[in-house]
């Protein structure tokens, strides 16, 4: 069997930066255990596998080099940003065309924006956003981000670490600089232990210039219990982020522009809003992307 494969890079607009993930844009016939040697191959932080439904709906499934995930936000713009700009969505000259992605969380909005003919940037909706309470273990927490417990919070604000997820569950975590965050030596087997006792995918880390009227921040992700060290940009962390913001009351309006990767040389811009609706939240993260390789693997 022979099925066309992209390597897209999600949350930037040129080659090179924001975070790679690979995409197969028509998966009809896959097994699960072929996903995921195509995942494993691709060594990408997550390969996303599209199954078309109909011209308007499309099942989605992720997969990390080790295992399957519920949901990828970095691997959802870079999928629909492949099938709109290869044809698998019919394009239109200018606005917007609304799909829904079925995954393992449930059925997902994505937007897709087109100017001119060309794809300009894709948002999706994720999860119900969900808090799974405060972490006041802070020893823990600096043990394996080996920094004292002091830097762990924002100026001005009594925040802890919180568990939230918006598909999938990480700790976001407060520190006080741009510095501390840039400086950060992680020590990966503590980590990697800590998140699988705890049942969670991995860490955010974020800082801000500012604690008043947040409007941009800067974050890194780490997870090796699902064998990403760290992440150029990710989708799902940021969504639970401005959550995380907007519970806290910190943020000047509903959006935020989230940047990270720099410590990897990969520069991304991760666009995050949040909408209150009958009484509940309902959260977007999106960007562009730049497909970088196109091919054909044989199975």
């Amino acid at each position: 069997m022979d099925l066309i494969i992209y390597q897209v890079d999600s949350f930037a607009d040129k080659p090179f930066c924001g975070n790679p993930a690979g995409v197969v844009p028509d998966s009809k016939g896959l097994r699960s255990h072929e996903m995921q040697k195509i995942a494993a191959e691709m060594n990408l932080s997550e390969t996303a596998f599209v199954i078309p439904i109909d011209k308007s709906n499309f099942e989605v499934r992720f997969f990390t080099p080790q295992c399957e995930v519920d949901l990828c936000g970095h691997a959802t713009i870079a999928a629909f940003y492949t099938l709109a700009k290869k044809g698998y969505i019919k394009a239109k000259e200018n606005g917007i065309i609304r799909v829904i992605q079925k995954t393992k969380v449930g059925e997902l909005p994505v937007k897709i924006f087109f100017n001119n003919g060309k794809v300009q940037k894709v948002m999706m909706q994720q999860g119900s956003p969900k808090s799974y309470g405060i972490v006041d273990d802070l020893d823990s927490i600096s043990e394996f981000m080996n920094i004292d417990s002091s830097l762990i919070g924002l100026k001005d604000f009594d925040l802890k670490p919180e568990i939230i997820s918006t598909g999938l569950k990480d700790i976001i975590i407060p520190v006080r600089s741009k510095k501390i965050l840039n400086n950060l030596k992680i020590n990966f087997d503590k980590l990697k232990k800590y998140t699988i006792e705890k049942d969670i995918i991995g860490i955010h880390v974020f800082s801000v210039n500012s604690s008043q009227n947040i409007e941009e921040v800067y974050c890194r992700n780490f997870a090796p219990a699902v064998g990403i060290k760290e992440e150029a940009a990710t989708g799902t962390s940021n969504g639970a982020l401005i959550y995380y913001l907007k519970k806290n009351k910190l943020l000047k309006g509903n959006s935020i522009m989230a940047y990270q990767g720099e410590t990897l040389n990969r520069p991304s811009q991760i666009y995050c809003e949040i909408i209150e609706k009958d009484n509940n939240y309902v959260v977007y993260v999106g960007g562009r992307a730049k497909i970088v390789l196109e091919g054909i693997i044989t199975i």
